[in-house]
């Protein structure tokens, strides 16, 4: 049987319930959102004479709960008008909806009983081959499907998102006894290609693998705290990004998922576990204390750690009085920091002699056997536990992974001495002469199964560049950014200078790569990305401000022009170039892509032409691409407004107005409607590089060079205007008025008549003349020397 999603339910509006219905209608499928039917009226509708009896009662919590998702931070939406595909109702009224679905999801509280009579009217309410899946974090899947219909058992399955939705990308997907094999592949291929997500494929076992494993860790963690006397500031120091995990570290991420979510989590494993392993998730009592106190974290305003007004306070657990919060100060921290690579610091502070080392061994060495452990009990490998870690708890490496990073024979030994029984599948492999889990095979990634190595299994739009360059090579590198052969003749540019600012070296690679591309026949076209943090956060800042204070104009004057007449290669090359933004595509990152025949973006796409917070104006094409794609937006035959466009894009750029998805970037016109939107960031670059295979295949031809209308001394004056009276209202300083003038000056074409065409090279020169002076002000360097140094914004 084929499988097609096209519309699907989700019964429960609770946080998790909401977002996961706000995710779907991201990707485009309409979902009907249910909960119960209140039992009371509020005062509101009580005021207004509603009755229980009338819908906009009976609907109340799915409602109020899609009304939420518009204010929520982060936002779960990608777009406000993605909330016209939720529609509401409630569990008595419209449960007879659910025979229009194809994939109904219960995320409703967590109780067997609860769960398994809501499935029971599911079961008389589907349409026979609809998928029905539970959200549950650890109840048995077996046992909610107890019971049901045969079709309802072969379609039933678990598929735990994590929270919030939108942003991680972990699914797991938790077969049961009597689900379809058919029905495991086309959700595993569902939930990668459609719904973006990394899938793991679980088994039913308590709290399944990300939060077995990290659940785990995190009890470890607060009981080594408590026994060896840590503070909560001092765990925080060193288990966040120091050890390659989330910024929140430990003990404030558990503030933020909530102290009593956290104790449910770890009871439900204690209540499914005996022996040893029971007595991990055994709750400590100072932690107990706090629920009880409502000291919950975020949600209630103090957990671990509470703001008093700018300062952060952490819990003494002797005293439970709050206190400054105080680091690890250890001679390991700063050797780590001096090492290259995540694998070498988690090593040096994994065996370090002081505080720090105690602290994470004792951590770490626990964790790492029990993951071995579980290997074959709640996922066939250790692939999947790998990337359960990362993709749900924000690990840089899994468990494993970090195995291999500070050594499998020498952390057994000290584990040996130290008591631990090492589990078979780790004796198997030293057994068997091997010193990691993870080795190659003809230059593919490899992992150890407990006996021998087998191929990663890797879904064919997910491309590791890094795994490519070591097999493929690159045709021409240098420090900022490098040439690769992609296949099928496309080639690809890369950046990978620091924070992939960009510079002459990454023009240089460009202009060499243009030149390959249009000078022979063996490519049809290119790709530009990176498998960087981001794709680009702009020119190389500190670069152009200390030109810019060597009074070095004439360089500058260089740099820039060189820069624009690299984006006119891309928009103007004989073959097709398409651009894959993803992540911080700020400022120069976005004059790259704007003038491309083609963005492949991702949904996590954040453009913007950010310039004046730095004090200047874009200089790479930036206004001028920004003001012809607005142009461009517009139907066939109308009567263009170029005073109401050229005003628009003046907002945006003086503003610095940033889209905070790939979907808000089409909005604001950083994006056509024909651009692509890549919802699996991993399927990225092979969609970009699907798009320049079908661009060639259509028999791609150059843009016509074209001349632009601008609006020139009237649309001068009307964009002063509206600056001069932000200035006099007290919103912007002086100088914001001055690259404003700047920023208006080249945005409307300078001193011309209303409605000349100019070429674009006309709109350059204005653009780069603009930035040379404002690169020169004292004040503008002094932005850009606060940027560097504080990493936010001055006004002056």
């Amino acid at each position: 049987m084929a499988y097609h999603i096209r519309k699907a339910a989700v019964i429960g509006s609770g946080v998790m319930g909401s977002g996961i219905a706000a995710h779907l209608a991201n990707v485009g499928i309409p979902t009907l959102l249910l909960d119960i039917v209140p039992r009371e009226l509020t005062k509101e509708e009580g005021a207004k004479g509603l009755t229980l009896d009338q819908p906009a009662v009976r609907n109340r919590f799915a409602s109020t709960a899609v009304q939420k998702l518009l204010k929520q931070k982060p936002a779960p939406l990608t777009s406000k008008k993605n909330l016209q595909l939720i529609s509401v109702g409630n569990i008595e009224d419209d449960l007879s909806a659910l025979s229009e679905v194809d994939w109904v999801i219960e995320v409703v509280v967590e109780n067997l009983a609860i769960k398994k009579d809501l499935y029971k009217k599911i079961d008389e309410a589907r349409k026979q081959g609809s998928i029905i899946s539970s959200n549950t974090s650890g109840i048995s899947i077996n046992a909610m499907a107890e019971g049901r219909s045969e079709d309802f058992k072969q379609h039933f399955l678990g598929t735990h998102f994590f929270n919030p939705p939108r942003y991680l990308k972990l699914l797991e997907v938790i077969p049961a006894q009597d689900t379809l094999p058919e029905v495991v592949s086309f959700m595993k291929e569902f939930g990668e290609d459609r719904l973006g997500k990394g899938v793991v494929i679980a088994k039913d076992t308590p709290n399944f693998v990300g939060n077995r494993i990290g659940t785990y860790g995190l009890m470890k963690t607060l009981q080594v705290m408590k026994e060896k006397g840590y503070l909560v500031g001092e765990v925080d120091s060193v288990t966040g990004t120091l050890i390659g995990r989330p910024k929140s570290a430990t003990l404030r991420t558990l503030d933020v998922v909530g102290l009593d979510t956290f104790v449910h989590v770890a009871n439900n494993v204690h209540e499914n576990t005996t022996g040893e392993e029971q007595k991990v998730f055994e709750v400590p009592s100072y932690l107990q204390e706090m629920v009880e106190k409502g000291w919950l974290g975020a949600k209630s305003g103090q957990g671990f750690f509470v703001k008093k007004g700018k300062e952060i306070l952490e819990l003494n657990l002797d005293t439970f009085e709050y206190e400054p919060v105080k680091k690890l100060k250890t001679p390991s921290i700063e050797m780590a920091k001096q090492q290259k690579g995540l694998a070498a610091k988690v090593k040096t502070l994994t065996y370090a002699n002081d505080r720090t080392g105690e602290l994470l061994w004792s951590v770490f060495a626990p964790t790492l056997v029990y993951s071995a452990e579980l290997v074959g009990e709640i996922a066939d490998d250790i692939v999947a536990i790998d990337n359960a870690m990362k993709w749900g708890f924000g690990w840089s490496q899994g468990p494993f992974e970090m195995w291999d990073a500070i050594g499998i024979a020498e952390s057994v030994e000290k584990m040996k001495v130290e008591g631990y029984e090492i589990p078979s599948f780790v004796t198997s492999l030293l057994d068997e002469g091997y010193s990691t889990f993870y080795s190659e095979i003809d230059g593919d990634l490899a992992y150890f199964d407990g006996q021998e190595y087998k191929l990663v299994p890797v879904n064919e739009k997910s491309i590791d560049l890094k795994r490519y360059k070591k097999k493929h090579g690159v045709l021409k590198s240098n420090s900022g950014a490098s040439l690769i052969d992609f296949g099928d003749g496309v080639l690809l540019l890369e950046f990978h200078s620091k924070s992939n600012a960009l510079g002459l070296d990454i023009m240089q690679i460009l202009n060499h790569g243009l030149d390959l591309l249009n000078q022979s026949d063996q490519y049809k076209g290119m790709v530009i990305g990176n498998q960087g943090k981001n794709f680009s956060v702009g020119a190389n800042l500190a670069m152009i401000l200390m030109e810019a204070q060597d009074d070095n104009l004439f360089e500058l004057d260089y740099i820039v022009n060189t820069f624009q007449q690299g984006t006119l290669r891309i928009k103007y090359s004989e073959k097709p170039i398409v651009v894959a933004p993803f992540g911080m595509t700020l400022g120069g990152g976005s004059e790259v892509c704007l003038p491309a025949p083609h963005i492949q973006a991702t949904m996590e796409t954040y453009m913007g032409l950010v310039e004046a917070g730095v004090g200047l104006i874009p200089g790479g094409g930036g206004n001028k691409e920004l003001y012809i794609k607005h142009l461009k937006g517009l139907p066939k035959g109308v009567d263009v407004d170029l005073q109401a466009i050229a005003s628009k894009v003046f907002e945006t750029i003086a503003m610095a107005k940033t889209s905070t998805s790939g979907e808000e970037a089409r909005e604001n016109n950083f994006l056509d409607f024909a651009d692509g939107i890549s919802v699996n960031a991993d399927h990225q670059l092979y969609d970009a590089k699907q798009a320049v295979l079908a661009m060639s295949e259509a028999g791609y031809t150059a843009p016509i060079r074209e001349k632009v209308p601008v609006t020139g001394k009237p649309g001068y004056a009307t964009l002063l205007l509206g600056a001069q009276n932000l200035l006099q209202s007290g919103y912007i300083s002086e100088h914001d008025l001055y690259i404003a003038k700047k920023l208006a000056y080249v945005l409307s074409g300078g001193n011309v008549p209303y409605g000349t065409l100019v070429d674009e090279q006309y709109l350059l020169n204005l653009e780069r003349e603009a930035f040379i002076s404002l690169v020169s002000h004292p004040k503008s360097q002094a932005r850009m020397q606060y940027m560097l140094m504080k990493g936010k914004p001055l006004r002056n």
